[in-house]
C-alpha cells in the first residue's frame, strides 16, 4: 500500500450495497481495501465476487473486536439494522479515530453522528467521525420535499416503489421474482423506517407508502405537496433549480424522471412539477439507484469529504 491511501474495510460486504461499494474503492486514488468481512463468504477471494477487485484480498468473519483492531482509517458498516452498536462501540473502544459510516438505520436519529445527505447536509458536518449514511427511500422523500417544506400547508404524502434488490439478499416475499412477476408488492404502509426518518431530519410529518416491483435496482418516489398559498409552475422550478443547480448528483428535469433511466447511475433526478388548476398541490418524482445515490455512491460522498479529497473522487458522473 503506497503511503497516500487510507485504509477501508467493510463489515456486511456479501450484500448488493457491498459489491458496489467495492467496485467504488477498487477505482479510488486514496483508498486502499484492507478488509472485507463477511460470514457467508468467509475464505473466499473478493475477486471471485467482484469483477472491479484485482487483488488477493479474502473475505473475513470477523467479529467486533477483531474489526476493531484492524484500526483501519475508514470503516463503512453495511450490515441489517440493530446490528451497528456492537462494532461501534468496539471501535470507540479501540480505535476511536477511525470514521465509521453506517449504512443502516441504527444512528439516522442519533444528533450526535452527521447525517450524511451531502445536497441538504454539507454546511453541517463539523468534522464528525460518525456519519450516519441515510436510507434510499428517504433521500428521494428528502430531496423532494427539502426546496419547498417552508411554504407546505399540510403534510406530504409520498408514493414509493422500489426494484428488488432494495430487499436485500436473505430471501422472502419482497425479493423473490417469481412472486413478485406481473405484481406490484405494498408492505409496510404506515410507520416505515425511511417514513420517520424523512420526518426527523425535515422537521415535518411525512406520510409514505412504499411497494416492491419486478425490477432489480432503481426507485421512484412521487410526492404529493400541499402549498399553503398557491404558485405557479415557474416559482416551483425556481425554488429547485436554486438549491439543486449547483449539484453533480442531482439532476433536475421539466418532465417526470423514469426509473428505467436511472439504473447503474450514480445521481438522483427530481422532475414532473406538475400543479393542481388552484395551484395549491404540486406533484415531484424523484428517482435514484437504490444501490448508488441511495447507498454505496452516498457513503462515498461522504468518505470523501470526511478523508480531504474532492466529493466526488472515483464517482462516475454523467
Amino acid at each position: 500500500m503506497t503511503n497516500d491511501k487510507k485504509t477501508i474495510g467493510i463489515v456486511g460486504a456479501r450484500g448488493h450495497t457491498g459489491a458496489e461499494l467495492i467496485r467504488l474503492i477498487a477505482a479510488h486514488p486514496a483508498l486502499e481495501l484492507a478488509f472485507v468481512s463477511s460470514r457467508e463468504l468467509d475464505g473466499q477471494r473478493v475477486s471471485e465476487h467482484s469483477d472491479a477487485y484485482t487483488g488477493e484480498l479474502r473475505y473475513e468473519n470477523l467479529a467486533p473486536a477483531a474489526v476493531a483492531a484492524k484500526r483501519a482509517d475508514v470503516v463503512i458498516l453495511a450490515l441489517p439494522n440493530g446490528k451497528a452498536a456492537a462494532y461501534v462501540e468496539a471501535i470507540d473502544a479501540a480505535s476511536p479515530g477511525t470514521l465509521v459510516v453506517d449504512l443502516s438505520a441504527d444512528y439516522r436519529f442519533d444528533k450526535a453522528w452527521y447525517y450524511g445527505l451531502p445536497e441538504l447536509t454539507r454546511n453541517k458536518w463539523r468534522g464528525e467521525k460518525r456519519i450516519s449514511n441515510p436510507g434510499c427511500y428517504a433521500t428521494a422523500m428528502e430531496l423532494s420535499i427539502a426546496p419547498l417544506k417552508d411554504l407546505l400547508g399540510a403534510p406530504p404524502v409520498c408514493f414509493g416503489v422500489s426494484g428488488y434488490s432494495g430487499a436485500g439478499t436473505t430471501p422472502s416475499d419482497k425479493n423473490d421474482p417469481e412472486k413478485l412477476r406481473d405484481n406490484l408488492m405494498p408492505y409496510a404502509l404506515t410507520g416505515h423506517t425511511h417514513e420517520k426518518e424523512a420526518s426527523f431530519q425535515l422537521g415535518l410529518p411525512v406520510e409514505f407508502m412504499p411497494h416492491v416491483a419486478p425490477h432489480f435496482r432503481g426507485l421512484t418516489v412521487t410526492t404529493n405537496l400541499y402549498l399553503a398559498k398557491p404558485l405557479k409552475r415557474e416559482d416551483v422550478l425556481a425554488r429547485f433549480h436554486h438549491v439543486y443547480d449547483g449539484e453533480k448528483l442531482v439532476a433536475v428535469l421539466d418532465e417526470a424522471p423514469w426509473v428505467s433511466r436511472i439504473a447503474h447511475r450514480h445521481h438522483a433526478e427530481v422532475g414532473g412539477f406538475a400543479l393542481s388548476a388552484d395551484g395549491k398541490r404540486v406533484v415531484v418524482v424523484a428517482t435514484l439507484d437504490n444501490l448508488l445515490k441511495g447507498a454505496a455512491t452516498q457513503a462515498m460522498q461522504n468518505i470523501n469529504r470526511a478523508i480531504g479529497v474532492d466529493e466526488y473522487t472515483a464517482i462516475p458522473l454523467t
